[in-house]
């Protein structure tokens, strides 16, 4: 008889961000599941994404019975923008959005980007708290161009694919070089050893 596949939670209240997770999970034979909680965890505004991935999982810990994570991200644009929005992401793409961060920038001969991705999870069986980043980087669009992904996937342009922003990617293509990609995979080798 299978054994039963124990419960992991990500906590997110954006379902574009559990989709992309899941699609991943999907591809992985390991004995967990992925299931998605939208609790409220409380967000500050802090120097680097680890410390407030950490303070928001944090946030719920005690409300939780199984593991769970959860991911936080920035878009930093490095030149000419020196790393801004970074932190600030969220509240930049809800107050200016992707137009607003094209009408800073003045010159795209020369423009650097990257996105950043930390998941933090709490694991119940170690009663530990673990930490996976990933980071892909690229350059800034000077339209904002396509349909898929959310956030500022319209105007980021990997190196990975230097003809198309994430947006014009399938979710498979933007996966196999994101920086939740990328994190997610440490978190799946991570699991597989605990197994």
């Amino acid at each position: 008889m299978e054994k039963e596949k124990e419960m992991i939670y990500f906590i997110t209240g954006n379902n574009s961000k559990f989709n992309e997770i899941q699609n991943l999970f999907q591809k992985e034979n390991l004995s967990y599941e992925i299931m998605q909680n939208t609790i409220k965890t409380t967000e500050i505004q802090a120097s680097s994404i680890e410390e407030v991935a950490l303070f928001k999982l944090n946030s719920v810990r005690e409300k939780m019975t199984h593991s769970f994570f959860i991911e936080d991200a920035g878009f930093f644009v490095d030149v000419p923008l020196n790393g801004f929005p970074g932190v600030y992401s969220k509240y930049v793409l809800n107050t200016i959005g992707n137009k607003g961060i094209l009408n800073l920038i003045k010159d795209y001969h020369d423009t650097k980007a990257h996105f950043k991705a930390v998941i933090a999870m709490y694991f119940q069986p170690i009663n530990e708290t673990i930490i996976f980043e990933g980071t892909v980087d690229g350059k800034v669009a000077r339209t904002i161009r396509g349909r898929g992904g959310f956030g500022f996937d319209p105007i980021f342009i990997p190196n990975e694919f230097p003809n198309r922003t994430f947006a014009e990617l399938t979710i498979e293509e933007k996966n196999t070089v994101s920086h939740r990609g990328k994190a997610w995979r440490k978190l799946v080798e991570f699991l597989e050893h605990v197994d």
